[in-house]
């Protein structure tokens, strides 16, 4: 939805008619709204584009094009036909509430119409800049390759998910790499982050990515990155129920429609680190919303049974993928304030969604959850999904079902972004929430289409099954690059806590790193509209103070304000949920004090329900104390967070 803003100012748009002497050299520019940010486009040889703050040179010239099966390639030689700028002051206002629940879209553009019909778009907003080409060509078009390059000064520090392949779920550590360290056949997924020296930062990434592939980074000249592509799929082979290997893949990168806009391309500028938390550029870059009735749209906490491996006692049945215990998982959810319950692997044999294992009896668990006003979430192979969609679907219309979970994409290329509207589509057709998990990074496809409330493409908390990568370091750097792109599926929530000396990857009873607060803080430092409690209800049952935080806190936000961030650091969150604040602090292995003004709250006297580290927990990360007490915005709290520490509040208004 858009509503107009109050003050706006009605768009300037200036224009250099056709027909006037052409532009065939020089440079044109943008600037942000608040005059810092500047985009020079240069229109010489080549077309190019550089970004300047406050004058100094932030990203220097950088070529840009695109090249044609018929030949011609979109930023060679270009020609100028005509410019337009204009101004932008407008209210957005989400279908879901991620961050806030009115969005101000507030930028400058200026479109390039070349000879040969196409353009180039750019928009610099006063957090970050993109740009994107535009087509306006008959019938079909076949894109053999795309330039896109991001040049900068010296030989800069970077935050860089390299993946040995591009056939990934995009969770992979982000090392702190120069540019001059990546060598010719290392790449790294997006959002990246770049570190000058002296100067802001800049992360790269994408948005509006429908119908073309998606973009990682691999190095081009000293320092410099150039965008990589997947070529078009041609031939696949699976290995198993749930990995789809390209064989072969074709000379292109898409076949599409000749007259459409392609994916932005995106450069956040962050003065400071809480900027790259702040930002909701992906939102605002993106397509709106094509779902007309969106009112069945409900975000919702989920109890998830697979990262507990089913670890459900104290219980007359035996614990496993069956009626019993899934109708268990039922009862805790409507007991405590749950909205979902997701059946993750188990519950079909794989590879035919149309069959359910004979423990369960799926149509019991449905109208079990049915009466309790439970809503289920479907797990799903997404091979054997888009095998059997539109017959799975009407079973779980058939069933009452409120959601899939769809896994194991592991590719971005064109064939399979298109899949990700498909399913969206079609998901939107029978009411349905969307998961994507084992996905690429966002591009605000949750926008266009709200009913994809999360997304993985995260290292998250699973991997603690396995491995030691997801730690408290960890978890306060991959938000800065990752949580910009949008909704992140990380799947928090554990009651088993550790410290780094204590830790050991359990796949049946598993832990997790850092304190029980530093999980409880996740609820509100982490945005997932689709939010999961990753712990069984016997864990949750045995922890009534945790339990009790986590059945009030949203997974959908009024407001939200970073009141301190440094990246691999710590991180300081307040979110406002109607009249209740939340208010979230994670730091890494290293202890900390910080100071949290509660300026933010405004007049009023309110109550304050906070957990804490106790003063045990460098030794027992379970070990926390819960207190109350009154606050009021002149309050300053002072919170000692333990290694891998945590620290968390609900302040209610006492009227």
């Amino acid at each position: 939805m858009r509503v107009r803003h109050a003050l706006m100012i009605a768009a300037l748009v200036q224009v250099t008619i056709a027909g006037q002497p052409r532009q065939t050299g020089g440079a044109l520019s943008v600037s942000s709204p608040d005059g810092a940010l500047e985009v020079i486009i240069g229109v010489q040889e080549r077309l190019t584009y550089a970004v300047s703050l406050r004058g100094r040179p932030i990203v220097l010239p950088s070529p840009i094009s695109m090249t044609l099966q018929s030949g011609a390639t979109l930023g060679a030689k270009p020609v100028v036909a005509k410019t337009t700028t204009r101004n932008v002051d407008d209210v957005l206002e989400p279908v879901v509430r991620q961050k806030r629940a009115k969005v101000r879209d507030r930028f400058a553009e200026r479109r390039i119409d070349f000879s040969g019909n196409y353009s180039l778009v750019v928009r610099a907003y006063d957090d970050g800049v993109a740009w994107r080409f535009e087509t306006r060509l008959p019938g079909e078009i076949t894109v053999m390759s795309e330039q896109a390059t991001f040049r900068f000064d010296g030989d800069p520090m970077s935050y860089f998910p390299e993946d040995p392949s591009l056939i990934s779920h995009q969770e992979r550590p982000y090392k702190r790499l120069r540019l001059g360290e990546i060598k010719p056949g290392q790449h790294a997924y997006v959002p990246a982050l770049i570190v000058p020296e002296d100067g802001p930062k800049v992360a790269i990434t994408e948005a509006d990515l429908l119908d073309y592939p998606g973009m990682s980074l691999e190095p081009g000249d000293a320092g410099s990155l150039n965008g990589l592509f997947s070529y078009y799929p041609v031939k696949t082979e699976m290995d198993r129920d749930r990995t789809e290997k390209v064989v072969e893949r074709a000379s292109y990168m898409a076949k599409t429609r000749g007259t459409r806009s392609f994916p932005w391309r995106v450069l956040v500028v962050a003065r400071k680190d809480a900027d790259l938390l702040e930002t909701d550029i992906v939102y605002r870059l993106s397509s709106e919303s094509k779902i007309g009735d969106t009112s069945w749209i409900k975000p919702g906490k989920v109890a998830w049974d697979w990262w507990n491996a089913n670890n459900i006692y104290d219980v007359p049945f035996r614990a496993g993928v069956n009626t019993d215990t899934y109708e268990h998982y039922i009862d805790f959810a409507a007991e405590h304030g749950i909205e979902y319950v997701i059946l993750d692997e188990g519950w079909y044999p794989l590879g035919d969604l149309l069959k359910v294992v004979p423990a369960m009896d799926m149509d019991a668990i449905a109208a079990h959850a049915k009466q309790r006003r439970v809503g289920l979430i479907l797990w799903v192979v997404w091979k054997t999904f888009d095998n059997q969609m539109q017959a799975a679907l009407d079973r779980f219309e058939k069933w009452g079902v409120k959601g899939i979970k769809v896994d194991f994409m592991q590719r971005e290329d064109q064939w399979m972004v298109q899949f990700y509207e498909r399913v969206a589509q079609e998901a939107a057709k029978r009411h349905l929430l969307v998961d994507f998990h084992g996905a690429y990074k966002p591009t605000g496809l949750y926008r266009t289409y709200p009913n994809v409330l999360t997304s993985e493409g995260v290292m998250g908390l699973e991997q603690d099954k396995w491995s030691a990568d997801v730690s408290p370091d960890h978890d306060v750097t991959f938000p800065f690059m990752r949580r910009m792109a949008g909704p992140v599926d990380y799947t928090p929530g554990a009651m088993l806590n550790a410290t780094k000396a204590d830790f050991k990857p359990m796949f049946n009873r598993p832990m997790s790193q850092g304190t029980r607060c530093h999980q409880l803080a996740m609820y509100v430092i982490y945005e997932s509209p689709l939010q999961m409690l990753a712990d069984s209800p016997s864990n949750y049952r045995r922890e009534p103070d945790s339990l009790a935080f986590l059945s009030a806190v949203p997974t959908v936000w009024d407001e939200t304000h970073i009141l301190d961030a440094r990246i691999g650091e710590y991180i300081v969150t307040a979110r406002r949920h109607g009249r209740d604040w939340y208010v979230g602090a994670m730091t890494n292995w290293s202890p900390r004090d910080v100071e949290i003004p509660l300026s933010f709250l405004g007049t009023g006297a309110f109550s304050a329900d906070t957990h804490r580290d106790g003063p045990n927990a460098d030794r027992a990360a379970v070990d926390y104390v819960r207190e109350q007490r009154d606050v009021n915005a002149a309050d300053v709290v002072r919170v000692h967070l333990a290694p891998g520490g945590g620290w968390v509040a609900r302040i209610t208004p006492k009227s």
